[in-house]
């Protein structure tokens, strides 16, 4: 008899996530008939009794909001990329019961760019300041070679953005969100702020704008997406992002080298084909 492997994505709210339609057609696609994928609501307070009960059988978590930065104390080892944004999206569960933690939408950003033809930026703005913000920034590190502008609301998150751009060696300037209009003009913008928040951006749009990437994917697209696609301006989705990191998350989790990509992205497609169209992400 077959041993049952059992994976999930964690968070609050969660109902909406598309982890499950992309993890399970994986395993199909790979043949994993006795893995399988769940989603569990789980907010701040709960996590560490989750995490606790975890028995033999888990193979990896995968984690949104609000549990990005609160699993960090509850594992025995982070990847060097996801402690220098203090955001863990990926935790793998190793055959001596070990937690280790990873961010994989780092690179699963970078991926998204480069599959859209977009290898470096001469500059680039950041919309937002929360844990995608943080990954944001670790993903432009590596690609963007001028200065990164980040537009935030709060003092707070001001140094926050900053001690992560100094943790990555990147060269993080911060801008009142109320200047946000001005983020428009860079040749790379990746808007990581909840649904609704750039919509007051779009009549913003140039008349010749550089490339979008915008993380949501519910309700898609927005509408900053849509009148960025109207100027001609190169945009890269949420899903884009999604079906990237949970790549590598399946390779993680399962050991396997190549996860279907193509695969993934159809059934994340048909998932959210087959809502309805007031959904909110």
């Amino acid at each position: 008899m077959s041993v049952i492997r059992r994976a999930a994505v964690l968070g609050s709210p969660i109902a909406h996530s598309l982890s499950p339609a992309l993890h399970r057609a994986a395993y199909a696609e790979l043949g994993l008939e006795n893995w399988s994928y769940e989603r569990f609501d789980v907010d701040e307070a709960g996590l560490p009794a989750f995490v606790e009960g975890l028995d033999s059988s888990w193979a990896g978590l995968s984690l949104t909001m609000p549990l990005k930065r609160a699993v960090i104390p509850l594992l025995d080892e982070v990847s060097g990329a996801a402690a220098a944004v203090e955001a863990v999206n990926t935790v793998v569960l190793t055959e001596d019961g070990r937690r280790v933690g990873d961010n994989t939408d780092i690179p699963g950003m970078v991926a998204a760019l480069r599959e859209r033809g977009i290898e470096k930026a001469e500059s680039a703005a950041v919309l937002g300041a929360g844990a995608t913000a943080s990954s944001a920034l670790a993903a432009l590190a590596g690609i963007c070679t001028g200065p990164v502008t980040a537009y935030v609301r709060s003092a707070a998150r001001a140094e926050e953005m900053r001690g992560w751009g100094e943790r990555l060696g990147a060269d993080v300037r911060i801008a009142d969100w109320a200047q946000a209009d001005e983020a428009l003009r860079a040749p790379l913008v990746i808007a990581t702020t909840p649904a609704g928040t750039t919509d007051a951006l779009a009549e913003a749009v140039p008349a010749a704008p550089g490339t979008l990437f915008d993380v949501l994917y519910e309700p898609w697209p927005t509408r900053l997406a849509s009148r960025w696609a109207a100027a001609g301006g190169p945009v890269v989705g949420g899903l884009d992002l999604l079906v990237h990191q949970a790549v590598l998350q399946v390779e993680q989790m399962t050991g396997r080298p190549e996860a279907p990509l193509a695969v993934m992205r159809a059934a994340g497609r048909t998932a959210l084909r087959g809502r309805e169209p007031h959904a909110s992400g």
